[in-house]
């Protein structure tokens, strides 16, 4: 076993080898931030189960979270802008300066600020960036603070994630954060706006009976098991009482019935299936989307065997191994030109009030699904239009987030539009007999 013990070493060869050590070390650092760049270029973390590149710095290398995301933003800078690199290696710029330097740097000055920020500590590099970019004044604000039923307020500043914290009466704590506190104990702790405080404060009244004290913890976990129920069962078809299994899709058809998405849910863990190798499997959780092990494209059907579940990132590198990484690259820049052609068209219709509200939606696949569902042009274009922007959503997902903005009852009368259920009744029962 190496020993670390060097009080044996002469002064001028202890200074000697550190300096050798510090001249590696800075050579060894750029090369990290180079191999990571490649990585993460080649997305080589997916074959490796991991669904991000910072998953698989944590997972892979064990970097801590934050060393891992302070590298990424390094390699990725450097990247861009190759001679980073050779600034590491040599000692002029050091990590913090590259991660601070490379939201700021250009193809027009990234060598006059990489020559400026050369040997420049942290807080004159911070300087150097506040005069070349500066940034309006932080506004004092108040925050409400709730701690132990009192209601007592806190003056402090903001922070300026960018830059650090900043000398304030009372330390502004992070706007939000999660942190064990003991065994199963976890602090919470969140900013929130008026109207989420509102809603908080009316759950509590709400539960006054069960929860006489107004414990927020209480609270918290109530509401979180009433939005989860709600989410498995629009998104999943999770039901106590579930309905009995409609038709067989039609073949070629990417439906995916509800049925079989429960089975598949429950099945799967509600978890990324895919696994490397080595037999890891993707952890992620996040961003999970029903994928056919068998492409409809070559005959596969929507069958509980044939239906998994993977995140966003390991559907996509599926997709690329079966069709190609260029056929891939085509239908999303397709699909986003016909995301921002409709908004491009709704955002003209809105301007010209007198309008058809339908005009030039004829070839957007959601609104002609909105119209094949039964939905007028009119409806159909209305709740689009009610989406807004979308940014990477599928059309299934742009459907079913335009089949969201309509009333969850309702009753079609006839077609002069939607009216509620209970009206719907009341205009169809016989009217009282009268007396004479």
């Amino acid at each position: 076993m190496k020993s670390y013990a060097l009080g044996h070493l002469p002064d001028h060869v202890l200074l000697r080898d550190l300096a050798a050590i510090v001249t590696r070390d800075r050579a060894t650092l750029a090369e990290l931030l180079a191999h990571i760049a490649e990585v993460d270029t080649r997305k080589l973390y997916l074959p490796a189960a991991y669904d991000s590149m910072l998953a698989w710095c944590t997972g892979e290398l064990r970097f801590s979270e934050h060393a891992a995301l302070r590298r990424l933003r390094a390699a990725r800078a450097a990247r861009e802008f190759p001679s980073l690199f050779a600034a590491v290696a040599d000692g002029r710029l050091d990590l913090s300066a590259v991660v601070l330097l490379g939201p700021h740097l250009s193809a027009e000055n990234a060598d006059e600020l990489i020559a400026a920020a050369a040997h420049q500590g942290t807080q004159k590099l911070r300087k150097l960036l506040a005069e070349r970019f500066p940034k309006p004044d932080l506004q004092t604000w108040i925050e409400p603070q709730v701690p132990a039923n009192t209601g007592s307020l806190l003056v402090s500043k903001r922070v300026d994630p960018a830059s650090g914290p900043i000398e304030a009466e009372v330390p502004a704590p992070s706007l939000s954060s999660v942190v064990p506190r003991s065994p199963g104990r976890f602090a919470l702790q969140a900013t929130v706006t008026e109207t989420t405080h509102d809603k908080l404060r009316y759950a509590q009244d709400l539960l006054g009976h069960q929860v006489p004290d107004g414990d927020i913890a209480t609270v918290l976990d109530r509401a979180l098991d009433a939005l989860i129920e709600r989410l498995e069962r629009t998104r999943f078809g999770i039901t106590e009482r579930p309905r009995r299994a409609g038709a067989t899709p039609a073949p070629g058809s990417r439906y995916i019935p509800t049925h079989v998405k429960r089975v598949v849910v429950q099945r799967d863990q509600c978890r990324c299936t895919y696994v490397s190798d080595t037999g890891r499997r993707c952890e992620a959780r996040k961003r999970i989307e029903f994928d056919h092990e068998v492409p409809v494209g070559r005959g596969g059907e929507s069958t509980v065997a044939n239906v998994r579940l993977r995140c966003r990132a390991h559907n996509q590198y599926e997709a690329e191994r079966t069709y190609g990484v260029e056929f891939m690259r085509r239908k999303r820049e397709a699909s986003a030109g016909r995301r921002e052609r409709s908004r491009t068209r709704i955002e003209a219709a809105n301007a010209k009030p007198n309008a058809r509200p339908d005009a030039g939606l004829e070839r957007d696949d959601a609104f002609r699904c909105l119209v094949a569902l039964g939905y007028r042009p009119s409806e159909a274009s209305w709740a689009l239009a009610r989406c807004g922007e979308m940014p990477g959503a599928t059309d299934e997902q742009r459907v079913k987030q335009a089949l969201a903005q309509f009333p969850q009852r309702v009753t079609r009368v006839d077609r002069s539009g939607w009216v509620p259920a209970e009206q719907a009744e009341a205009a169809t029962r016989p009217a009282p007999a009268t007396a004479t």
